[in-house]
């Protein structure tokens, strides 16, 4: 049994019944929406942001479960669904978990379409159920992952980063779903504002982690998902890079940034700059940053008593920043 299916354990059945619940949540009275959904449904990810909402559901409420999760867990997949059609849309991307993307397969107007019909399901499972508490925390969510995208488009221009930036890129960007969902599974139970804030803190802790995680894999020398210096290609400011920039010469300076802007297709010279990170300590610093975050979030849990789900919840944080893609 693999890490993610032993995290699972406490919430097996609720996952079994949430697929079902979440196929049915997408149905359409358009063919062509049903076989794309279907397409959508057939390959999905590690789902952990049901996860999410069902493991901190449980552990606030002592075991407690209502219909109210259901519906949360499943807006948050049909808007993280939502928004990952439009990333591949945005970033011309033609593969998206070893599959191809709607894009790819349907062309760009259709995969937009699909987007935003998927967003409409979501918002609407609130809203006919009176969810309203549930749709403002996952609306906060949309809002903020769309800033942090332009934020990072913009700030990628110049590849101006502050390192406060890059945090408030990630917290908008990544962290915030992750957030809603901890946030949506205590709402759903009727844990008390307080609660929900809390646990809405945790999932951003957790989802700066994962985001951290992710910028390291680019000066990883492991064979996993995505190739080594692909951020750099594609010119996004990660941590590593950005302590760098702010731990060098000036001279040094200037030919990272000419690197990363003029010559970041060049494998060699690419390599190079992976080379310089690694030597100059930016390796060590994001992963103390990464740490950070993972003290944070576990100092909340420890608020928690034992159970199965805070359990399975610390074995969720282990596997954010040791997983290896």
């Amino acid at each position: 049994m693999n890490q993610v299916e032993l995290i699972k354990l406490p919430i097996k059945n609720e996952m079994e019944l949430f697929e079902k619940k979440f196929k049915d949540s997408m149905l359409s009275k358009v063919p062509l929406l049903n076989r794309i959904t279907y397409y959508i449904v057939r390959r999905k990810g590690k789902q952990m942001r049901p996860m999410f909402v069902f493991l901190v559901a449980k552990m606030v409420s002592n075991g407690g479960f209502d219909e109210r999760t259901y519906r949360g867990a499943s807006v948050v997949e049909l808007i993280h669904t939502a928004t990952l059609v439009h990333d591949d849309v945005v970033d011309d991307s033609n593969r998206r978990r070893g599959f191809f993307s709607l894009n790819a397969l349907w062309k760009n107007k259709i995969a937009v379409l699909v987007g935003d019909f998927l967003l409409s399901k979501g918002l609407l499972l609130s809203i006919d159920n009176e969810d309203f508490d549930l749709l403002k925390l996952i609306s906060i969510a949309v809002r903020e992952m769309s800033e942090g995208e332009l934020l990072q488009i913009e700030k990628a221009r110049k590849l101006d980063i502050t390192e406060d930036i890059y945090f408030d890129i990630i917290r908008q960007k990544t962290a915030t779903l992750i957030a809603a969902c901890c946030g949506i599974g205590a709402a759903s139970v009727g844990a008390n504002q307080d609660t929900v804030q809390q646990m809405r803190k945790f999932g951003e802790y957790i989802g700066i982690a994962f985001q951290i995680k992710d910028d390291l894999f680019d000066y990883s020398d492991e064979k996993i998902g995505k190739p080594t210096g692909i951020d750099i290609k594609e010119q996004k400011m990660t941590l590593p890079l950005i302590y760098t920039l702010n731990n060098c010469s000036k001279k040094e300076k200037a030919w990272i940034i000419n690197s990363v802007k003029k010559y970041n297709k060049d494998k060699v010279r690419v390599k190079e700059v992976i080379a310089f990170v690694k030597n100059n300590g930016g390796i060590e610093y994001t992963i103390s940053q990464m740490n950070n975050y993972k003290s944070k979030a576990l100092s909340i849990l420890n608020n928690y008593p034992e159970s199965p789900y805070k359990n399975s919840l610390l074995q969720m944080i282990d596997y954010v920043v040791e997983r290896k893609v």
